[in-house]
């Protein structure tokens, strides 16, 4: 939602190039891309239009990639517009839990929104991606899913250094992790310098990693590398060689939309 050519000339904005990266990526070794679309001016947009020319391309070049889409409201409020790329039948669709602060901006996501993005993620056919910066989100997560009687493993992406949620401590990860469901499937990602940190020790308690150059810029935290998408990706791979973990492909992980003809 927030780089720009201008900050970090790596990030992808057209369609061909989110294509074009992701696709690089699905050939290092992925399980999951989360993807946002941009108009050309570099605004974010949730136009199923724009969407439509990503999910074809990536169905095309990466055909077992399970796809994730945003429907973020830091930028479009209204359900009616968050919820559009649900329509495209991606296998998942991102689900905030709350609303948060960030630094410097807001994310508002009222339990209404919550509740209807998950209602049509439910008629779709598309698994949510359960977004949680604090623990209570994870609480309100474990709630929705009892009340809509999901019974299936959920995957949590579970978000640390953000200044008004969870801290990348020792403490602090191990009580979230604690509050997920034993048998359902959890990510650590990191903001910013916290980026490796999470992706670390995600790693070495053989968890999955969020990755990208969404939350964090740099490749070191001197700030003196500009970082991309194939270099943070090529870092986690090493981490994984040393640490000898295997990837989840995305078949193992088989979180595909429950409607769209692929199993």
């Amino acid at each position: 939602m927030i780089p720009r050519k201008s900050m970090n000339e790596n990030v992808p904005i057209s369609p061909a190039e989110i294509i074009e990266q992701t696709h690089e990526a699905y050939e290092i070794g992925i399980t999951i891309t989360h993807l946002h679309a941009r108009l050309y001016d570099e605004q974010p947009t949730y136009k199923k239009s724009v969407y439509n020319k990503i999910i074809e391309g990536l169905r095309k070049h990466c055909p077992d990639l399970i796809l994730c889409c945003s429907t973020s409201g830091r930028n479009h409020p209204l359900l009616e517009q968050r919820s559009e790329v649900i329509e495209l039948y991606p296998d998942m669709c991102s689900l905030t839990l709350s609303s948060l602060n960030f630094i410097n901006s807001t994310s508002v996501n009222s339990p209404s929104v919550i509740e209807g993005l998950l209602d049509k993620m439910i008629e779709f056919g598309v698994n949510p991606e359960l977004e949680c910066f604090d623990l209570g989100m994870i609480n309100y997560g474990k709630y929705l899913l009892k009340k809509k009687q999901i019974d299936s493993s959920s995957y949590w992406n579970l978000i640390f250094g953000n200044i008004a949620g969870f801290q990348p401590t020792f403490t602090q990860i191990g009580a979230a992790i604690n509050e997920v469901p034993k048998d359902h499937f959890i990510s650590l990602g990191g903001i910013g310098q916290y980026q490796l940190t999470a992706n670390s020790l995600g790693i070495a308690l053989g968890l999955g990693v969020r990755v990208g150059l969404e939350d964090n810029n740099w490749f070191d935290n001197k700030k003196t590398i500009k970082a991309t998408n194939i270099s943070l990706l090529t870092r986690v791979h090493e981490l994984m060689e040393k640490n000898q973990k295997q990837l989840m492909t995305s078949r193992d992980l088989g979180l595909y939309n429950k409607k769209n003809g692929r199993k």
